[in-house]
Parts: C-alpha cells; structure tokens; sequence
C-alpha cells in the first residue's frame, strides 16, 4: 500500500493533545485479525471489534481494561443500529446491524480503516431491512480516539421500506462512568440504570419518565429520569458524553458537521442519557413523527454517507474537577469541526475538500410595512438541501443538507458542500414564513458561486394591529410554569431549558382550574399570560377536556367589506387542531380549521418547539365588530394529556392599504 498524504492527517491531535499524553503517544498503528476479533492499537488505546459482525466489544485506556459495559453482552455494547419496516406497515422491526464481511481498507503505521459490510440479496425480503451497509472505523497515529462512519445503499429493483431510525450506540461501564455533559448549564451526576427498575424507580406516564424512590445515591431521590430531557437542537449537538472519577477519563462522542442528518438545524434529537448510553443520531422521528421517516419505493435508488463521527478519549490527574475533561472535549470539538471533511476517510463516496463546492451571498428582507428600505437578515438560518417546495427542508429527510447563520448584514457562505442539485432555503429570527430561492442551484467540485443580493419578502397584507410572541419558531418566550414539585430534574431550575421539567402539561389546569386563557390585547403580557402549550384539561375521572383560550382585542372602527389577516404561526402540534372563531364560541363550523396536524410529540418530550407550521387566515370585515372583539382558539382533540399545540407567533394585520 502506497502511503497517505494528507495535511489534517491528525486531527484530533493537531496542536493539542489530550488531557494527558499516555507514554505511547508515538507509536504507530497496528491491527491484529483473529478468528473471533479485530484489535486496533496505536500506542494510547486499543479498539477492540467483533470479526465479522464490527460491533465495539472493547475500548481499552488509560490502564481499564475496558470503557465498555462488560457486563453485557457483547453484541450490546457498541453497535450501529436502525429500526426499519415495510412500507405501509407501522409497526418498526429493530435491528443491531451486524456486518457479514470484514476486509482492511487501509494500514500503515500511521492509519488504519477497517470495513464490515453487510450486503443485502432477494432471500432475505421482509427478514432484513433491503440495503447494503458499510461500516467503517479509522484509528491514525497520535490520535486519543476512533472514526465511524456507515455507507448506506437501496438499489434499483430492491423493495421498498421505511427507516425510522439509524444512530451509533454506545454503553459504557456504570461503575466507572457517573457523570454526564452536553453543554456547559447542562451537566450532571446521573442515575444508575437499577435507579430506574421498581422497586427503585416509579413509571410515570410513560415509560421513559421514571420517578426516583429510592436511588443508589441519596441526592437523586425525588428526582425524575427522562432520557428526553437531555435532546438537543442539531445546531448544538456537537459534543457530549460522560466522565469516570476513577481513574479520570472522559469518553465524548463529537459530531463535526449537521450534514447527514436530517431536519435542519433546529432538528432535535437525543445525546447521552442514563446507562450509561451515549448516541450520535443520524435520523429519527423525534418532535417531528413520520414526516421525518424516510420512505423509499420499491426500486428507488439512494446512497448516503452517515458520519464520520469521533468518539474521543481523555484523561486528567485530578478527577475532582469534570469541568477540565468536558472543556478540553470541547477544544477538540472545535479542532474535528475545523478539520472536516476529513481527508482520510477512504470511501469514495465521502466526498473531500476538493470535490465541494461553496456558495455565499446576501440575504435582505422586504417589509414595506415596517421600514422603506430593506432590512439586513440579521442571524438568518441559510441552508442547502434536496429541491422542493418552500419549508421542504425541515422535512427532508433523504438528502444532505447546509447550514449557516447570516452575519449582521445578512451575509452568508455555506462551504464544504457535497456536489450535487439543491434549493436555497432561508428563514429569519423575528419574521415569519420562509425563502426559497426559485432557481435550482447545481454544485460541483471547486464552485465557488456568488449569488448577491437575495430578497425574501415575508407574508404581509396589512398593517400589524397587534402581536403576540417572537416569531423564532420556538414557544420559549412565553410562560413556563415552575414544575410539580414532585417531579423536578435539580438541573433544570433556574435554567434557560426550564422547559424541560416533567409534567407541565398538567400545571395548566392548576393555573386555570375553572376557566380558559383569556389575553387581552393592550394588558395581557405573553412572558406571563400565554401558557408555553394549549394543552387538555385533566378532570378528576382522568378523562381530558378541550381548551379554548381567548384573544380580546379592541377596534375603534371597522371596514366590514375589507379583508384583515390572521397569521397563526405553530411552534409544534400533536395530533392536534386549531379551530378559530371570531366573535361566536358557539358558532358549529369554525372560521378556520387546521385539521389535525403533527405527530411531533413535544409536550410529552419536553421539548419547546417541533416542526414549524403556519397559517395565514383571512379574516372578513363582517366577522368583526367596533369595540372589543374576541377571537376563540380551540384544540377540540382530547383522547390524550399530549394532544395540543405550542405556538410560535400570532398576528392580527389591518386591511392592506390602511
């Protein structure tokens, strides 16, 4: 084999070793094959996989054996997973991918890749999900950590099916490691998984919220165990794992670039949670239900790349301080981030810097209603992803996609783009809707393309008469009510996530035990009026109510053949719908109906906002009457505590030209 060239040959070590630097920092890279296992060593760890299947059975560092979860089988300790069904069936078949084949794609004492694949034929249609998987790990030379990374392919004339889910899965060893981190307010000495099991824990209304009656460690009794409390937006779910005291170590899964997952950046998604397990999510349904299930026909041709991600390995001499471990993670975060795309990834379908492309412009928002000129896009969200309709993007779920934020003047470069044809899309902090730039945009190797000055002009009729909210696509601006306090997760008190407490569905009919929420236009302030969730009232036989909350407002006159509007922009619904009247409660047909929405699930996961909805009603002059008019929303679906709506933004806008 010829030798690799390659500046960023080493990421993980460029300029910054790990906390401390085992003695055998320099050795080269080695890979033993036997019957049973494959073993990796480069001097610092040693990986260990199982031949053929390439499921991680052992990680040994800094003088453990194994980081691993020894106490299970080793099949579940490191693995590729998915959950996958037949199109048209609901119910999805969970499936540990383990590989048929194992070859060496590399070796050198300064690089190693190794593939197990697993290929897919006729005889096993409706056994195994229909692709051919490809599963890489790359260990190099200096480097505290191994590369994964899976190639997924459906060919042509294969049959169809949906994928519900594919991640990485890591369980470690629950008597070492204890304390978790995912960002700096959100980090914590956790629960044991026996913490969880009666008669230790109690189910709550679900089975992944567990009360702790009696934990292992006395500190935590009281507390709630929610693996949902610990999702994260994509945008920010770069780095996250856990710390052992004992030695100190710290094991972190970073993931460099947002592109292979799916959903966008806002897109949340689970991180480490008790175990203990850490996750690196490709794609999954989470606050967004089977929009954001892929689902390929029968004969449909798709291949994608998931990862490479890095699972990095640290230590410290002075276990009493996690904080050192988690910010020297996040040093090296930012080192795999600058270094991406990796060079040394092997397969030809992960593309390199030299076969990408890049693409920059300026984004100004035109709105005649609140400034003559146009405005700078402040902050905006600017992405690539496959063509499609306007808002496709926080749905798409086949493709690659890419992000940036806008600088001030709404200026933006996305760089490191896989070649390929896609649609600009864009969406703006503190305007609703969203851009979609007409043209289809075709990148290739070495574009650099330069589009100018883009104008995105938002939904506008009229006039705003008033507002209600931020348009941020997020319900974090409204209340959020302290939790039962006997279900609190400690972390989360006084925290900008108090969002996340179990139960606060059902603060809401302690807050209003006799009547709805009514907010009054011109008094009423929506930090401490407007419930973050328009969710069901819970009665004393544990059946639940509709809620209507009311919108009062005051006309001074009224043009009863004009045409106003009502935008109603939705942070997340669940099995939900709106109905919206004006001035008549008891009208049979509603003004507006939504229909039911969404299967994103928020309120049960504790998340402020799922998939972005919005509605743009028009509003007759007729239905309006000088004085105080009321507008009633109404979520009549009430089979379920979770069914119900978080909204974003509401406004009422005059007739155009007034």
């Amino acid at each position: 084999m010829g030798k690799l060239s390659c500046k960023n040959l080493l990421p993980c070590c460029m300029g910054h070793p790990p906390a401390t630097s085992p003695a055998g920092a320099t050795a080269g890279v080695s890979v033993k094959v036997s019957d049973r296992y494959v073993e990796i060593k480069n001097g610092i760890f040693e990986l260990t996989l199982s031949n053929p299947d390439g499921i991680v059975t052992g990680v040994r560092y800094n003088g453990v054996d194994n980081l691993m979860e020894i106490l299970n089988k080793e099949d579940n300790r490191g693995y590729w997973d998915l959950v996958w069904s037949k199109l048209g069936e609901r119910t999805g078949i969970f499936d540990v991918i383990k590989g048929t084949e194992f070859r060496i794609i590399y070796q050198d004492e300064n690089h190693a890749e190794v593939s197990f694949v697993r290929t897919w034929d006729p005889s096993l249609e409706g056994k195994a999900v229909p692709l051919n998987i490809d599963k890489r790990f790359i260990v190099l030379r200096g480097c505290s950590g191994f590369y994964t990374y899976g190639i997924y392919e459906h060919q042509e004339g294969w049959p169809g099916f949906s994928l519900g889910e594919t991640r990485v899965a890591f369980k470690l060893r629950k008597d070492k490691f204890h304390y978790m981190a995912l960002a700096d307010d959100r980090q914590r000495i956790m629960p044991m998984p026996e913490d969880r099991v009666p008669p230790r824990g109690q189910q709550l209304a679900y089975p992944e919220a567990v009360l702790l009656v009696d934990p292992i460690n006395p500190d935590l009794r009281g507390e709630v165990d929610d693996k949902y409390q610990y999702s994260c937006e994509d945008q920010y779910n770069n780095v996250h794992g856990w710390i052992s005291f004992d030695p100190p170590i710290g094991f972190w899964q970073i993931t460099p670039s947002d592109e292979f997952r799916t959903g966008g950046p806002v897109k949340q998604n689970l991180t480490s949670h008790v175990g203990p397990t850490m996750l690196a999510m490709f794609l999954s349904g989470h606050y967004a239900g089977d929009d954001l299930t892929p689902k390929f026909l029968t004969g449909e041709y798709w291949k994608k790349v998931h990862g490479p991600v890095f699972m990095y390995l640290n230590s410290s001499w002075d276990g009493s301080d996690p904080t050192l471990l988690w910010e020297d993670a996040k040093v090296q975060m930012m080192i795999e981030k600058e270094s991406w795309p990796y060079c040394f990834a092997l397969s030809d379908d992960f593309q390199k810097t030299e076969q990408r492309g890049c693409i920059s412009g300026r984004l100004l928002v035109r709105d005649r209603y609140l400034d003559d000129a146009d405005l700078y896009a402040t902050s905006a969200y600017v992405g690539l992803a496959l063509p499609g309709d306007v808002g496709s993007w926080q749905r798409e779920c086949k493709g690659y996609q890419f992000w940036c934020r806008a600088e001030d003047d709404g200026s933006f470069c996305i760089r490191n783009i896989v070649a390929g044809d896609y649609n600009l899309y864009a969406w703006v902090p503190g305007f609703i809707g969203d851009y979609k730039l007409d043209a289809k945009l075709t990148i290739s190797s070495g574009d650099d393309i330069y589009l100018g000055d883009l104008v995105y002009e938002p939904p506008r009729d009229g006039p705003t008469m008033w507002e209600i909210g931020i348009p941020d696509r997020s319900a974090s601006e409204f209340f959020v009510p302290d939790p039962n306090p006997n279900y609190v997760n400690r972390l989360y008190i006084n925290h900008p996530d108090r969002f996340r407490q179990y139960g606060l569905w059902e603060r809401y009919a302690e807050l209003y035990p006799d009547g709805d929420l009514v907010y009054t236009i011109g008094q009423s302030d929506y930090t401490t009026d407007w419930f973050f969730a328009q969710v069901n009232r819970r009665t004393d036989q544990s059946t639940y109510q509709p809620t209507t909350w009311q919108i009062k407002f005051n006309l001074d006159s009224v043009s009863p053949n004009s045409t106003y509007k009502f935008r109603v922009a939705l942070a997340s619904s669940a099995n939900a719908e709106l109905q919206v009247r004006f001035n008549d409660q008891d009208r049979t047909a509603p003004h507006f109906t939504t229909g039911l929405i969404g299967k994103d699930n928020t309120i049960a996961r504790h998340g402020i906002h799922g998939l972005y909805w919005l509605f743009n009603i028009d509003v007759s002059g007729a239905w309006l009457v000088q004085g105080m008019n009321t507008i009633y929303l109404k979520q009549p679906r009430n089979q379920s505590p979770f069914q119900g709506l978080m909204y974003d933004y509401l406004r009422m806008e005059g007739p155009s030209g007034s």
